[in-house]
């Protein structure tokens, strides 16, 4: 009997310990990695506007990507059910929660192997702001507003 992928319901090999397809890792523990060094964006207009906020990923597979963030919280992880899954062994399975509070959009490392790091800080929860850089993993991610 054939098995698929979880993530793309690709065919397996037999005996394989990652999709040829996408990539999605199987087995094995997570990780070490080192922060890389990055300089934070600054925005140009700091006028309070109606928003949405947006993280958009710099650097790992699939740079560019944007997800958009709405009223509910939003995990990112490796688990391949993650609103934000990041297919990286440097990444904890649930890694972190991103979550609307107050008008502006937290994010919350939650308890994850590698931590969260937020322009070169290690951080528990922080109020995110137009142009912080989150590296999850080997993982950057550049958080954005757009107007609504």
């Amino acid at each position: 009997m054939t098995q698929n992928c979880p993530v793309c319901q690709s065919p397996l090999p037999d005996k394989g310990t990652s999709c040829p397809t996408c990539g999605f890792k199987f087995q094995g523990a997570t990780q070490k990695f080192t922060p890389v060094p990055t300089e934070p964006r600054q925005s140009a207009d700091d006028t309070p506007k109606r928003f949405r906020g947006v993280l958009r990923i710099l650097r790992g597979r699939r740079a560019g990507t944007a997800f958009v963030l709405g009223e509910e919280p939003l995990s990112i992880g490796r688990h391949p059910n993650s609103g934000i899954f990041l297919n990286d062994m440097t990444v904890s399975r649930l890694h972190a929660t991103v979550e609307k509070m107050g008008g502006a959009y937290t994010i919350r490392d939650e308890n994850s192997y590698n931590g969260v790091w937020v322009n070169n800080a290690n951080v528990d929860m922080k109020v995110l702001r137009p142009g912080d850089v989150v590296q999850i993993g080997s993982y950057s991610l550049v958080y954005e507003e757009e107007e609504a």
